[in-house]
Formats: C-alpha cells, structure tokens, sequence
C-alpha cells in the first residue's frame, strides 16, 4: 500500500488547537483565584493586600489590639498585671493609679514625649490607668454635673473604660491649657499628637466625626496604643477607628 504524505500545515493547526484547549482551563483558574481576592471592580482590597488583621488578638485581655467599648466590656475586676510609672511628664494632682500605664507602652510613650520636646513641644500624662472604683467615682461626677445621657458622651460607664486596659491615656500640654478639652486640637501640643502619634504606635481613638461609630464625642487628648503597623494602617487608609477597621 502506498503511504499518504502528512500534511505539515495540518499539524501545525491540529497542535494550536490542543494548546488553546489546555490553556483555556487554566487562564479560568487564574482569573477565578484573582476574582477571589479582589473586589467588585477587580482593585484588591488596601488592608487585605498586606496587613495580617488577625496578628493580635481583638478579644484577648492585654493584647495591644484589645478593643473595650460601651458593647465589649472588661471582664470583672480585671487589672493589668504590669503596671508602671512612665520617665514622662506627669500631671501634678494625678492619682497613684493615673500616674501609672501598661509597661507595653512606658518605651514608645517616653520616646514620644522626647520627639516632641525635641521639636520645641512639651507633652504630659494627663491621666493613664484607672481602676474600676476610680472610674465609678469619675462617670459618677460627671453624671452628676452633666446629667447621665449628657455624660455617656464623654465618660464611660466602669467596667467599660479603655484607661481599665492600661494601653489608653490622657494626652496634655505642660502648660496644662485646654486639659481635657476639644480645644486641645488647636493647640500646638495636639497638632503635634494627631501629626505624629501614629509614629509611636498611638491613635486618637474618639476621632472627629465618630460618635456614631464609638459612642463618645471628639477627644484629641485621649490616645491608645495599638502598636506602630497597627497605627500606620489606619493612618494609611483613612480609617480612623478601631471599630470599622476590625468590622466590630
């Protein structure tokens, strides 16, 4: 029997087509596995990207991303274990208690307070922990100067207070002007803590505009320290609480 020659160009088509065949499931896959880890529009989410949400823990007692708010909480009569006076600054008729804040942030609050200095501003700790029989005796006060609904705006009720953690604390000039006031924010000592608090690991943690998210109305003096990567990511998607950024 005579031998049919091939056809060269008939196997250059017949491979092309098996090639496209095997591709096809694959470019699927890809697309499929990017859909996954993108949005709507296809753009990755900024935090998802590269920041690791579940690196501390947001329930765990201690953990630097402990979130305590009017819906989540201390557990009773907790207290933290590693209380210590800071080598800053401190408001002269402060209590025992409030002169006092979690060791985990004594280095980054004295480093803070010396940059600030450093640039001609000059920091104190106004308030740092609090027990919960203090706080009863602070909310108690205001209550009774501001009327109680007038007073969830501004103090927590104990057992609910982020000084309790010891990773929280009240922020003031030296000169001790606007103490404990919004006009803090006007101030060179608070333009200063909302520039560059975030470089130390501290947030503001009742921003402007928040009330609705944290319950309390605007404290520029009031900061908590979440660490630096923590900080830094809020800083740098604009998302201001704790609350939004962990969905709470």
């Amino acid at each position: 029997m005579q031998r049919v020659p091939t056809n060269p160009f008939r196997v250059v088509r017949l491979g092309a087509v098996l090639v496209l065949l095997l591709a096809v499931p694959l470019l699927f896959s890809v697309f499929r596995t990017n859909s996954s880890t993108s949005g709507g529009d296809g753009i990755k989410n900024q935090s998802e990207a590269g920041f690791n949400k579940s690196r501390y823990s947001t329930d765990q007692p201690g953990s630097i991303w402990w979130v305590v708010n009017k819906n989540r909480p201390l557990p009773g009569g907790y207290a933290p274990p590693d209380l210590v006076v800071p080598n800053v600054p401190i408001r002269g008729n402060a209590g025992a208690d409030e002169r006092k804040v979690s060791k985990q942030i004594t280095g980054p609050l004295e480093q803070m307070v010396a940059a600030a200095k450093a640039g001609g501003v000059n920091l104190l700790l106004a308030s740092g922990y609090r027990s919960y029989n203090l706080q009863v005796s602070v909310y108690n006060q205001n209550v009774k100067q501001l009327g109680q609904a007038e007073a969830d705006k501004v103090s927590a009720r104990p057992g609910t207070s982020e000084h309790q953690t010891g990773l929280s604390l009240d922020i003031g000039a030296a000169s001790r002007k606007c103490e404990i006031e919004a006009c803090f924010a006007t101030m060179a000592e608070g333009q200063w803590i909302a520039a560059h608090a975030h470089e130390y690991g501290f947030i503001i943690r009742y921003p402007d505009g928040k009330y609705a998210v944290t319950g309390y109305n605007y404290e520029p003096w009031h900061i908590r320290y979440v660490g630096p990567d923590l900080a830094a990511e809020l800083k740098r998607t604009s998302i201001p609480t704790l609350e939004e950024f962990f969905s709470l």
